[in-house]
């Protein structure tokens, strides 16, 4: 079975790289002429090519609910605050949201070839981690611009993936976020892990689940205590769709 997940990995990570570089440079060529939300489309649909080789190569299926709890209207805000156990996930959820995204992550991953490029060329917010509190008036700021025109805020709390069946310190400054535009905060469980383990070449097939909770207000709320109840969510819903990881 091991011999059968490598190959397939192998595959799997050659289709990667045969779409990314092709698709890569396009999306840079298109976005001198064309930025906003038809260019972050153009970049979603190379993630749903790669999502849909791991369902034919690496037999990776996914499982969807709560969608019925994502805000309607289409300037309707949202803070986006997902466990993080892989990199499935971080291609997976653009694919399944019906607004663009703006994910908040640290500026080094601009410098992968192709990826990057692309990531620089999109409506993204990316932080000098070495500067937090500028780095955190910027997210404000870029935030605040893209929530009104319809953009969702993607932040992964635990700052970056956890092994299965582990929980990671939660930081507010999502909650911050969310607080400050007045967004309501989304809580997503993820078990990614159980197939695309973190930081791991070889995946393997099986079913992910991705689990999507009602909208937590944060309107006269303090930081500390939605970031709390966020993750009181997350991770008692991971708890529930994976619990072989949490015996222990």
């Amino acid at each position: 079975m091991r011999l059968i997940a490598l190959i397939r990995s192998i595959l799997h990570m050659g289709w990667i790289f045969v779409t990314v570089i092709p698709w890569g440079l396009a999306l840079v060529l298109v976005s001198v002429w064309v930025r906003g939300t038809p260019l972050w489309w153009f970049a979603v649909n190379w993630m749903r090519v790669v999502i849909w080789g791991a369902r034919v190569i690496l037999g990776i299926h996914v499982r969807v609910t709560g969608m019925e709890n994502l805000p309607v209207g289409e300037t309707s805000p949202a803070i986006l605050l997902s466990k993080h156990q892989s990199t499935l996930e971080t291609l997976l959820l653009p694919t399944l949201m019906p607004h663009p995204l703006a994910y908040v992550f640290k500026k080094e991953l601009l410098q992968i070839p192709f990826f990057g490029w692309s990531m620089a060329r999109l409506d993204m917010i990316h932080i000098d981690r070495a500067a937090r509190a500028r780095s955190f008036l910027k997210v404000v700021a870029q935030g605040k611009l893209l929530a009104a025109r319809g953009v969702w805020i993607i932040m992964f709390p635990e700052g970056t993936r956890i092994p299965r069946g582990e929980q990671g310190v939660y930081q507010p400054a999502g909650a911050r976020l969310a607080i400050e535009t007045g967004a309501p905060v989304i809580p997503i469980a993820v078990t990614s892990a159980k197939c695309w383990p973190r930081k791991a070449f070889i995946k393997y097939p099986g079913v992910v689940d991705v689990s999507i909770g009602k909208p937590i207000p944060s309107v006269g709320r303090e930081s500390k205590d939605l970031t709390r109840e966020a993750q009181e969510w997350i991770e008692a819903e991971m708890r529930r769709l994976d619990p072989d990881a949490y015996r222990s």
